[in-house]
């Protein structure tokens, strides 16, 4: 959150209230562009793109309440709209390898956002552009029926690659007498692997598990974090501007709806409660007045707020874009996208403007 560009151009337009008079600002408000993307939809020449966005509570943080078997009702309705691409929020081992080149921006970001290839790269020999490469390699010639030795391989290139989630899915699509050492895999990366099935986050839980009964080989990396930076000098100054600003009754609704949320996670039918309140059309909007739209207005001379929700913009427009390259690369998928619930209403205002995406509404399918 205090990591991002403090760029001057972004002091710059805090001043742009001073240079233009009222009336200007007036006018510059009230433009609206003729051309409008999501007015023109084609139809497209075969199917279209659909993407389901499902917000999600981050089940890291769950209570001690909150068990994995929860989420089967969950799994089940995703499974039956039967998506064909999943992206999930993580940062992909290619944009990992940029930002590891850039420390004195970036090092806090890879700490807490990448995953260490330097293991499997050792045991397959493959750096992360060449492990990338391979995987796209074997994917484009891979077999309807792999063996058991081609998905131990392709799982230990996607750990190369900085891919663990995709190579999860590999893992989970093996026999349990299949899930050992060999064809790159060594003990320390198998060890890796089935700790990381058992980890109680949304990757490993539901990405994953759904993808390996769906029949799919591969989980889309679409988040991004190249936005982020150490932040501004004064970063006492900022965290305390910002910290203000969410001290404010929206915020105290979400907190208070959350804790009952989680309260009701041992009741029948409690987790799908939780999964049709976050992604409830209202949510986006409380999310807005809490956080984002609290900052934009908050008046430190400095532009804190105005530098931090920069930030935000920029992150979901970039996690957007990697969605609509995935579409672009495969035409006509059906694509359900996994990230935490104040991405949810940025997802689907950005790919709405995308001419080839027709949004499909969670809520109906949460029912």
């Amino acid at each position: 959150m205090g990591r991002m560009l403090y760029r001057s151009t972004v002091a710059a337009l805090g001043l742009m209230a001073g240079v233009l008079g009222p009336t200007q600002w007036a006018t510059a408000q009230e433009y609206r562009p003729a051309f409008r993307p999501d007015q023109l939809k084609g139809p497209p020449a075969g199917r279209p793109n659909e993407v389901l966005v499902l917000g999600t509570q981050h089940l890291s943080e769950m209570p001690d309440t909150f068990e994995p078997a929860l989420l089967d009702p969950l799994l089940d309705r995703l499974a039956g709209w039967r998506p064909e691409a999943i992206a999930i929020e993580r940062v992909s081992g290619l944009q990992c390898d940029a930002l590891r080149r850039y420390p004195s921006r970036y090092a806090a970001s890879v700490k807490d956002y990448c995953y260490d290839p330097s293991a499997a790269g050792l045991a397959t020999g493959l750096d992360v552009h060449a492990a990338n490469a391979e995987a796209e390699r074997l994917l484009a010639a891979w077999p309807s029926a792999p063996s058991a030795a081609q998905r131990r391989n392709l799982a230990a290139v996607f750990l190369a690659a900085g891919e663990p989630v995709s190579a999860l899915v590999q893992w989970l699509r093996l026999p349990a007498e299949e899930r050992r050492e060999g064809d790159g895999l060594n003990a320390e990366l198998v060890a890796s692997l089935n700790r990381m099935k058992d980890l109680r986050n949304e990757d490993s839980l539901i990405a994953a598990p759904l993808a390996a009964r769906l029949g799919l080989d591969r989980l889309w990396s679409v988040d991004d974090h190249s936005a982020d930076s150490p932040g501004p000098a004064d970063q006492e100054a900022y965290e305390a501007a910002i910290m203000q600003a969410w001290d404010n009754p929206a915020t105290k609704a979400r907190i208070e709806e959350d804790k009952q949320l989680q309260a009701g996670l041992s009741q029948p039918d409690g987790l799908m409660a939780m999964y049709r309140a976050v992604n409830a059309p209202q949510t986006a909007e409380l999310a807005y007045q809490s956080d984002f739209g609290a900052a934009f207005t908050e008046p430190s001379t400095q532009g804190f707020g105005r530098a931090y929700l920069g930030y935000w913009e920029t992150r979901n427009l970039r996690m957007v874009a990697n969605i609509r390259d995935v579409l672009g690369q495969h035409p006509g998928s059906r694509l359900l996208a996994i990230v935490g619930a104040s991405h949810k209403g940025y997802y689907e205002a950005y790919l709405n403007q995308m001419h080839d995406v027709q949004l499909v509404d969670a809520n109906t399918l949460l029912r």
